[in-house]
């Protein structure tokens, strides 16, 4: 290699699989912290619905970014699952979980990671480090939902109680994360109300609120002054359940923590270089601000 050579700027080829994607905001996010940090940083969207395609292509859409020389892949709704077969290798925490949201192409292999759990427990650091965990109340056990959970038992949550619009589902993911965290209390259903009543915690993982779905996950009368409400939506950055929790003296966390920071975890895979986290904080604000273009998915 000639001397000039060695002088070119690192170049990365990276991209997001998933359907609806057309709003992301972690292109952009990656983007920009790639030309911070001298990189040619090219991010793509792969989006299913622009491609007319269905997950069933994830297959040749794997083999096609390996031929095209990518680095790596976001992975994100309906495709978090539906990966996993067609990998090599999983980090424990993408096994323990089942889903995927970023591959590593490496050295001929194709290697799963979850950052989903890993962001939301890094922003949840950075904004409430000092709450009690003592008992947390999580509406929503859908993929975004496990994830999270996962994360809330990780960080230490002494009792845990899971609702969702699909009981089935809260208690299939109870079952599960009580065996993987059998010091803690993990449970699904029963009275939210009564449940939260009790609460030390509430974290929201339902896309209600959305800027698609607007609204309140719960009755705004069942939030009180002793919780800490934690939203995962973050478009728009200032939910309703947010403004409604804050109007009730609760101590509150946005759902741009967790969008930034599983792209740190992300970028960090990608490159082999630690991200600047508050810089990528501060470009989300900037484009979640009123008046900016905004989007929203992962």
């Amino acid at each position: 290699m000639s001397q000039h050579d060695s002088n070119k700027p690192r170049s990365f080829l990276c991209g997001l699989i998933g359907k609806g994607i057309g709003g992301s905001l972690t292109p952009a996010m990656h983007e920009k912290e790639g030309r911070e940090l001298g990189f040619n940083y090219v991010y793509r969207r792969i989006d299913l619905d622009a491609l007319e395609l269905t997950p069933a292509a994830l297959p040749e859409l794997l083999l096609a970014a390996e031929r095209m020389g990518f680095d790596g892949l976001n992975i994100t709704y309906p495709c978090k699952q539906a990966v996993i077969e067609l990998l090599d290798e999983l980090s424990d925490d993408a096994r323990a979980l089942g889903a995927v949201n970023t591959v590593l192409l490496r050295d001929g292999k194709r290697i799963g990671h979850n950052t989903d759990w890993s962001g939301f427990a890094s922003a949840f650091k950075r904004g409430l480090p000092d709450v009690s965990l003592e008992s947390v109340v999580q509406l929503g056990a859908g993929g975004a939902g496990a994830a999270v959970a996962h994360a809330a038992l990780q960080m230490g949550a002494r009792a845990l109680t899971l609702f969702d619009v699909d009981a089935t589902r809260a208690d299939s993911l109870a079952a599960e994360l009580q065996v993987r965290f059998p010091q803690a209390r993990v449970s699904a259903g029963g009275s939210l109300e009564a449940t939260l009543a009790a609460a030390t915690g509430l974290i929201h993982c339902t896309p209600t609120g959305m800027a698609k779905l607007p609204g309140l996950p719960l009755p705004a009368e069942y939030l009180h002054a002793g919780l800490w409400v934690a939203d995962i939506v973050y478009f728009p950055i200032r939910t309703a359940l947010l403004e409604a929790a804050e109007a009730r003296g609760c101590r509150t966390l946005s759902g741009g923590g967790m969008a930034v920071y599983q792209a740190v975890d992300a970028f960090r895979l990608f490159t082999g270089v630690e991200p600047d986290a508050e810089r990528m904080y501060a470009h989300l604000q900037s484009m979640l601000a009123p008046g900016a273009a905004q989007g929203a998915g992962q």
